[in-house]
């Protein structure tokens, strides 16, 4: 009964996603069934493991509020000043409409990869992505899928050196460093971009061919001023390269800059200290001195600046609530006996080290619905076991990182929903291509990469 509630309610809480129902509803629902069907306090599993406990929904909504509102707000000020507009367009100028995808993925690759945390880099991109597709006539569907591949892919779990909390959690817990599996974490990466790129241009031409053009959501906001009243590109540039480089600049002047300095009692060192170590608090400061910046450059927002911030709050409630509840669920998840025993027995199964840890790292991250929740979890109770085995701490470092980054992704994925809550899109009309991109090409990458590390060393 136990394991049947576990992987029944996972699998109800992906079928009532892929209906559409309210996914803050079917979290409860289906947390309720976990509850039953594995005898925890009803109580204590609403309140505590649901609710307020590490993985609890509140916990998250409370600790992230900051930064989804201050990524709403820098996206809606971006967006209403047509800043994001001028960008689009000298990019479409330059590069042509038809490669609105590239231009996405690369964008999303070089803030993900500079530090930038997948939900602002969501919420800086989606104003001027709007705009790209509207140039370009090329369906939402596949921008959460260009969304996806650059921001939630290789650029979190393989690109060697990233700064995401995947790399970081493995490397924490197994003594290595952000580089540790070089050339495996660089191939998978390279992989990954180049067949997901292929996917895209491949789905663009056939939305083509089948005369599916771009159609705005409800909510969206896009520019329909004259291109000669947008502000000058250079300043419309500005907003976006402040919230990058407040961002970035403490980590790279921390790689430069002698220990002593940093260590010393100086502003600078304080400074640098405190960027470290708020990597929700920080961003959330770029973000604001970002719309700060653009409230100054664009007469456009002059009287409104405070109507428009506010609207832009509004926007980041539903995206925190829902990415929330489905974090709540993976919370109450983990407290079961059915979960315990289940990662248990994987580490007795008869399959080769590395497909098992594989195996296991996947489908923990799957049932709790997060790469970075189901590698902690992984990196606590079983790596022990696996370096026992004889795997080498560099190479399970960066293939248990990358397994992280498959089947996490399914439809009840706290970033897919948060993504799709922001683009105004369903689960119905989006998660096809969003799901190759983030679940069938990394696992299949992740696989592959296995097999060659099982037969080159």
């Amino acid at each position: 009964m136990q394991y049947i509630g576990l992987l029944g309610s996972v699998a109800l809480l992906i079928g009532l996603a892929l209906r559409g129902v309210n996914i803050v509803l079917a979290s409860l629902l289906c947390s309720l069934l976990v509850i039953v069907t594995n005898g925890l306090p009803l109580a204590t599993g609403i309140t505590d493991y649901y609710s307020f406990g590490p993985l609890g929904a509140f916990t998250f909504a409370g600790k992230f509020f900051l930064l989804f509102a201050a990524g709403a707000v820098f996206g809606r000020i971006m967006g209403e000043s047509h800043a994001a507009a001028s960008i689009a367009m000298v990019l479409i100028k330059h590069l042509g409409a038809h490669r609105a995808l590239w231009i996405t993925v690369l964008a999303c690759t070089l803030l993900t990869y500079g530090g930038v945390v997948v939900f602002v880099v969501i919420f800086a991109i989606y104003p001027l992505g709007l705009k790209l597709l509207q140039e370009a006539d090329i369906p939402k569907r596949l921008f959460c899928a260009a969304l996806a591949l650059g921001s939630g892919t290789f650029t979190l779990t393989a690109l060697p050196g990233t700064p995401s909390i995947h790399n970081v959690i493995a490397a924490v817990a197994l003594g290595t460093d952000l580089f540790a599996g070089f050339w495996i974490g660089l191939v998978g990466a390279v992989l990954m971009f180049a067949i997901g790129m292929w996917y895209l241009e491949r789905q663009r031409l056939l939305a083509a061919s089948r005369a599916e053009h771009f159609r705005p959501g409800l909510n969206d906001r896009i520019s329909s001023v004259d291109a000669r009243d947008y502000p000058g590109w250079v300043s419309a540039c500005l907003p976006l390269a402040a919230v990058l480089l407040t961002i970035i600049l403490p980590r790279l002047l921390m790689l430069v800059l002698p220990q002593s300095v940093q260590s010393g009692d100086s502003a600078l060192a304080g400074l640098l200290h405190f960027a470290d170590s708020q990597p929700i608090v920080w961003p959330s400061i770029a973000l604001v001195g970002g719309s700060l910046l653009a409230a100054l450059l664009f007469g456009s927002l002059r009287g409104k600046v405070l109507q428009v911030a506010g609207d832009g709050t509004q926007d980041s409630i539903m995206p925190l609530i829902n990415t929330a509840a489905v974090i709540g669920f993976g919370g109450v998840v983990t407290h079961t006996e059915g979960f315990s025993q289940f990662t248990g027995m994987m580490l007795e199964s008869a399959l080769p080290p590395l497909f098992s840890m594989f195996a296991s790292v996947s489908l923990v991250a799957a049932i709790t619905g997060s790469a970075s929740g189901g590698l902690q979890i992984f990196m606590q109770t079983m790596a022990p076991a696996y370096l026992a085995m004889g795997i080498e701490p560099q190479v399970l470092h960066r293939l248990a990182t990358m397994a992280s980054g498959g089947f996490d992704s399914l439809p009840h994925c706290g970033a897919i929903v948060a993504m799709l809550t922001i683009t105004g899109l369903t689960h119905r009309e989006a998660y096809r291509d969003v799901g190759i991109i983030t679940v069938v090409i990394p696992a299949g990458v992740t696989l592959l990469m296995i097999v060659l590390v099982g037969l080159f060393g």
